[in-house]
């Protein structure tokens, strides 16, 4: 019987790890910093860059991407419709909750670090004094939603 528990709780374990798995439609890929292209983004101010490495976040399906953040940029206020992680991989980044962009609460995140946000929570992140590189790693589409419409850069007049 307890063998059984046990298989019956494998296969369902394995099902799901089936489930996530897009059967093979991303190729296989070393992706080297130096080969990492960041390009400008509408989604943010200037100073904000961004590389698609896997995937496409505006379709269903895993992507990761990399931030860059000039020194003092900041991505104010704004939520995703997904579960998404964010982890450092260079410079410190201050993360705050919340709907108000506060620069003297939140928690200041060093390389290594990994931020994992659930949907829907209104957060807001920036850079010290020093470049910042993010890769964030998610399941699309994903959009980035600000809780200020006016604060969202692709809605202003060009």
């Amino acid at each position: 019987m307890k063998y059984g528990l046990i298989a019956a709780a494998l296969i369902a374990i394995a099902g799901a790890a089936f489930a996530l798995d897009d059967g093979g439609s991303y190729p296989m890929q070393e992706i080297e910093p130096g080969n990492v292209v960041y390009r400008d983004d509408p989604a943010f101010a200037k100073g904000g860059q961004t590389a698609v490495l896997v995937g496409d976040p505006a379709k269903p399906g895993l992507f990761i991407l990399r931030l860059k953040m000039d020194p003092h940029f900041v991505v104010l206020p704004h939520t995703h419709p997904v579960f998404e992680t964010v982890t450092v991989l260079k410079g410190t980044m201050g993360s705050g909750m919340g709907e108000k962009t506060d620069l003297t609460k939140g928690k200041l995140l060093g390389p290594g670090s990994v931020l994992a946000l659930p949907a829907g929570h209104p957060h807001y992140v920036w850079a010290g004094d020093e470049e910042v590189i993010l890769q964030v790693v998610a399941n699309g589409p994903f959009d980035i939603n600000y809780i200020n419409r006016d604060d969202d850069p692709r809605l202003k007049k060009k």
